[in-house]
């Protein structure tokens, strides 16, 4: 099963390499005014590129959205991948560097569009990361990374203060 709305998604159920777990990825909305400094987000469950990387590919190609370069920040992630990862039969080339921004991996579609998505922390909280996905995904744009991340985090509860003259107990 799949919800889609526009080209915002979130893939339930893809059929895939780790028993069609839930991919957590949303793209903004198509007819986005202007460019955005990003395009979504993506929430991958673990910093095992190579687990993880397969399974946004096939989420993706749910959508007609036809990955043929994916580019991450290397020590964002456990270990690089393969030079090329091969899924459902296509081959995506694959490019790990220093210099990219820590919270961003960058793909290049349907031969030369690119899209820039905001990697939400594996161990974000639920809150945090559902609230990145929805940022990300807005027509308008959303900001770089760290703005994306910073208003999608979890806010402290209010601290509260006990009345005077009464006890706890």
């Amino acid at each position: 099963m799949r919800e889609v709305v526009g080209r915002s998604m979130t893939v339930q159920r893809a059929a895939g390499f780790r028993n069609g777990i839930d991919v957590r990825v949303r793209l903004r909305r198509e007819g986005a005014a202007g460019d955005a400094a990003v395009d979504g987000a993506w929430w991958p469950r673990s910093r095992d590129l190579g687990a993880e990387l397969p399974e946004l590919i096939a989420a993706l190609a749910m959508l007609d959205v036809r990955v043929e370069r994916f580019t991450y920040p290397v020590e964002a992630w456990e270990h690089p991948v393969q030079r090329k990862v091969t899924v459902s039969g296509r081959t995506v080339r694959t490019g790990a560097f220093r210099s990219m921004d820590p919270q961003l991996v960058s793909l290049t579609v349907d031969g030369d569009r690119r899209l820039d998505l905001v990697v939400v922390p594996p161990e974000a909280d639920a809150l945090t990361g559902v609230r990145a996905l929805r940022l990300a995904g807005l027509r308008e744009d959303s900001g770089s990374p760290q703005r994306v991340l910073a208003a999608a985090g979890s806010r402290p509860r209010p601290e509260v203060v006990p009345l005077r003259g009464v006890r706890a107990g």
